[in-house]
């Protein structure tokens, strides 16, 4: 199954992650969870990279939502290739947009999913605007 993105999405971030044996549920393919933490661990480590982790005290990104959609089972052993892919930027928002796929058999996604992040000021707990440097990372 092909995953639509939106046309003006941006590629910014991909990253190969190990499915671990304790990442399956009991049905033997991957937990509907351990997506998440691969969408999480792709999205972190990009921020990190980036240099836009969140300072309790002062701003940073928060996820307000996110989403997974499962086409194709996945189970060990085996690599996920995860690609994350960035759009809309808004005035205090962006979008990812993530799609998982097995290493072995690229091109055919297994799950895809993404996020809604929105930049906040921490210590007054409220939305702020998008920094130009993010805007243009995410644009």
């Amino acid at each position: 199954m092909r995953l639509e993105l939106p046309e003006h999405k941006k590629l910014i971030y991909q990253m190969a992650i190990a499915i671990r044996w304790g990442d399956m549920d009991a049905m033997g393919h991957l937990n509907n969870t351990s997506y998440f933490r691969y969408m999480e661990t792709c999205r972190i480590d990009w921020m990190h990279g980036a240099g836009c982790l969140p300072d309790s005290q002062g701003e940073g990104p928060v996820v307000v939502n996110a989403f997974c959609n499962f086409y194709r089972q996945l189970k060990y052993p085996g690599d996920v290739l995860v690609k994350m892919y960035a759009s809309d930027p808004a005035r205090t928002t962006f979008e990812t947009w993530v799609t998982m796929e097995r290493a072995d058999q690229p091109g055919t996604v297994c799950a895809a999913g993404g996020a809604t992040t929105i930049w906040v000021d921490f210590p007054k707990q409220k939305a702020k605007t998008l920094p130009d440097w993010v805007r243009a990372l995410v644009s």
